[in-house]
């Protein structure tokens, strides 16, 4: 599935018990487990609902543990599994709870840098029973075009070549390209073109 698709169906409130956000491109993963991590639960229902566990540190059997879990005063707990790609040799223990995973929970794996093996087993069973993101690098032919879409999104106007300069000066590092642009609503105005010199 795609990332606008996914966050188009989070934000109708559409929720699935298990995402496996996956890929090379950090920049997506972490803008969907963010998404989840903020606006699933109200701020008051994540104390007793919210888990984020870091794939270094955790045991896949506190994991599902805790997936299994019913919520308390809420119809929803969010288990995040932050740098998944850590659990990798230990996947395969997820099997049984994704076969039949805990309708009330969502789980949400944020396996970066790494893309699950869909040839074995585990790997075919996770594509088919999850909300399932490969997120790869942006082409660097394809960068303009992104910056284009979020400039707009900041409510700056760019045209295209200086579109291309932008990405020539900050490389294909999104979430570096999303600060850049960030800064520039201390210093230009909602609505200004982001020009030659505003870049330099």
């Amino acid at each position: 599935m795609s990332y606008e698709k996914i966050i188009s169906e989070l934000k109708q409130k559409k929720f699935d018990p298990v995402y496996f956000l996956s890929g090379d491109e950090p920049y997506f993963i972490d803008k969907i487990s963010d998404y989840i991590e903020h606006n699933v639960l109200a701020e008051h229902e994540r104390d007793f609902n919210q888990t984020v566990f870091y794939g270094k540190d955790a045991k896949v059997s506190t994991i599902i543990e805790t997936c299994k879990r019913f919520p308390m005063m809420s119809d929803k707990q969010v288990v995040i599994i932050k740098e998944a790609q850590h659990l990798a040799k230990d996947i395969g223990e997820f099997e049984d709870y994704i076969k039949n995973p805990q309708p009330s929970t969502l789980l949400v794996f944020c396996y970066k840098y790494k893309k699950i093996d869909k040839r074995k087993a585990v790997g075919k069973l996770i594509a088919k029973n999850s909300v399932f993101l490969v997120s790869d690098k942006i082409k660097d032919y394809k960068l303009p075009d992104w910056i284009l879409g979020a400039v707009k999104n900041f409510g700056f106007t760019i045209n295209q070549k200086n579109a291309l300069l932008l990405s020539e000066y900050l490389g294909n590092d999104l979430g570096k390209i999303e600060k850049e642009l960030e800064k520039l609503k201390v210093v230009i105005k909602p609505g200004a073109e982001i020009d030659g010199t505003v870049i330099e």
